[in-house]
């Protein structure tokens, strides 16, 4: 019998949720607390729109035209890896139907379900939201080494990443962090890509609209200049 997913919704033809156009599939539930979080409503396990696996890649299987040689499913949230049985089910009935398989995660569990999954993944974004343990502990719940052990298996599995960080001034906009970052990318071959990302408040009228705090709402969007400075530093 198939696995019931709990999904949040389904974005057809994405640009930037990995390479080439790409269904995106957002998964309900989240272990995490981000407080730059875009998706609040994603936090709670039970979503009102369940699917199987099969309908799943049913909708994917209609956009494969348009997928060409890059492009296929991402399966997001959320944290879709709370759901690792489920994410299996759809990347490897995806693999059978010639569809490319890529996972947006966070790397905060890495348990025999999620090893399981990472057999049927092609790519996975994984986010290195900050290089510094106190800043994991104090604004995402998790410690640094969680995603760091992630990656080291993605490492020894040789499973092609793309490391992503959202840049959000004054907690992680210096040179410092891109000098951490870039000592961690330098460890791991199975990086072949390293993305940042602006800080953006275009969720918070989600928070607005389910009465809590945006914790970083007091913060601003970095400049194009500091975006272009950080870049430059990448190795």
């Amino acid at each position: 019998m198939s696995t019931i997913g709990q999904v949040h919704s389904i974005q057809s033809l994405g640009t930037v949720d990995g390479p080439g156009l790409r269904l995106v599939v957002f998964l309900q539930g989240c272990n995490l607390r981000c407080k730059c979080c875009h998706n609040p409503d994603t936090w709670e396990m039970l979503a009102d729109k369940q699917f199987t696996a099969e309908e799943i890649v049913e909708k994917a299987k209609k956009y494969r035209e348009y997928f060409g040689e890059k492009g296929g499913i991402t399966l997001s949230g959320g944290e879709p890896i709370l759901q690792a049985e489920f994410c299996y089910e759809i990347f490897k009935l995806c693999h059978e139907n010639g569809i490319n398989t890529c996972l947006d995660t966070s790397g905060s569990v890495l348990n025999d379900n999620v090893k399981k999954l990472l057999t049927e993944t092609d790519r996975v974004l994984l986010d290195i939201k900050y290089t510094n343990n106190n800043d994991y502990i104090e604004n995402v719940g998790c410690s640094l080494e969680k995603p760091l052990e992630f990656l080291a298996y993605l490492n020894e599995n040789k499973i092609p990443t793309t490391i992503r960080q959202v840049i959000i001034p004054t907690i992680n906009d210096g040179e410092e962090n891109i000098e951490k970052l870039n000592e961690i990318v330098e460890k791991y071959t199975c990086i072949d890509k390293v993305e940042l990302l602006p800080f953006k408040k275009i969720c918070q009228t989600k928070y607005d609209s389910m009465k809590i705090e945006f914790p970083f709402g007091c913060l601003d969007t970095p400049t194009k200049e500091t975006m272009n400075k950080l870049n430059k530093l990448l190795k």
